[in-house]
């Protein structure tokens, strides 16, 4: 029985879904065999999670939109579903953390991808004892971003009124005005509930949507955006007093998918690790990826995996076929 594949893109990035359809084309895939659909989600891609002939869904997107995928699942078919959700990662930066390390690490995993990235290390639990220091090496690393859009692989930026034009973006804008109104609207939270932003905090240039990498401290677990998934270039600094506590914290989200842990005991790390409840932890570096590594979430993050063997679970079945076998005598 041949198998047939239905691809239904994001509306807000569409473009790279649809080189992807060339290269299939190219390569010579059967016609019919991969199907790219483009539409919103309401009602193109309910249609297909309530499709009576989709027998499986992989999805990747938000939580509320899981929920969504299941309910129609459970309504109609009972198809295979498997989520890679949202997510709002803890870093954890041990007392004996080397510092250069732990903020290269917070700074790649919270500002990659203008913070649109599901697994963003948003919540920082710096040890109280290092978090100035600390504070002080991620506020440097984010003033060295230089913001803009960029033509092809980063040469020639396009002029949009930024401060300064610069001839490599790393931090360039969020997807759409919807995204870029919701982070400005965390950010506007954060400071009335009284984070102190300590850098950005506002929007950047007077068009497209450019929002200034931003950091706060004094956050405390019940604020917003401790709790909340912001998905742009906003981080929260958060302080422990010991490791037990750190994890306890970290573990009180709903969300599990990522992790990191920035310690130079490596025993005291694994340790810490195990505990944790995040699909992916990473020691003394983030966003570190491997085809073969399954990646996916506990929790509100999501069911099933991608990638390594253990993404086949989400697409075979398991059939047992019995024989019985008489003995002559």
């Amino acid at each position: 029985m041949g198998c047939t594949t239905v691809i239904k893109l994001s509306e807000k990035t569409p473009l790279s879904a649809l080189m992807l359809g060339h290269l299939i084309n190219e390569a010579g895939f059967p016609v019919g065999t991969v199907n790219i659909v483009n539409g919103y989600g309401n009602p193109t891609g309910d249609l297909i999670a309530r499709h009576p002939g989709i027998r499986k869904v992989a999805f990747t997107g938000s939580s509320f939109v899981g929920h969504k995928i299941v309910m129609a699942s459970a309504e109609t078919n009972l198809k295979k579903v498997s989520l890679e959700l949202g997510g709002k990662s803890a870093l954890i930066v041990c007392k004996d953390a080397d510092l250069d390390e732990a903020a290269t690490a917070a700074h790649v995993g919270l500002f990659l991808n203008m913070g649109q990235c599901c697994v963003a290390s948003s919540r920082i639990f710096v040890h109280e004892d290092i978090a100035e220091a600390f504070t002080a090496k991620v506020v440097d690393l984010a003033k060295t971003l230089r913001q803009g859009a960029s033509e092809g692989h980063g040469e020639g930026v396009i002029d949009l009124s930024l401060p300064t034009a610069v001839a490599v973006c790393d931090l360039g804008p969020q997807v759409d005005k919807i995204q870029f109104d919701k982070i400005l609207g965390y950010i506007e939270v954060g400071k009335a509930e009284g984070a102190t932003c300590v850098l950005g905090g506002s929007r950047v240039g007077t068009k497209g949507y450019f929002v200034a990498p931003t950091i706060f401290t004094g956050v405390t677990d019940t604020m917003t955006i401790a709790k909340e998934e912001i998905f742009g270039p906003v981080m929260q600094v958060l302080t422990f007093k010991d490791n037990h506590e750190a994890i306890q914290r970290a573990n009180s989200s709903v969300f599990g998918l990522a992790a990191g842990i920035c310690s130079r005991d490596v025993g005291n790390a694994l340790a810490m690790a195990k505990e944790l409840e995040a699909g992916s932890i990473w020691i003394n570096c983030y966003d570190n990826f491997d085809m073969a590594c399954p990646f996916g979430g506990y929790k509100e993050s999501g069911w099933g995996r991608d990638k390594g063997e253990y993404a086949l679970e989400n697409y075979t079945e398991v059939k047992c076929v019995m024989i019985p076998i008489a003995i002559k005598k």
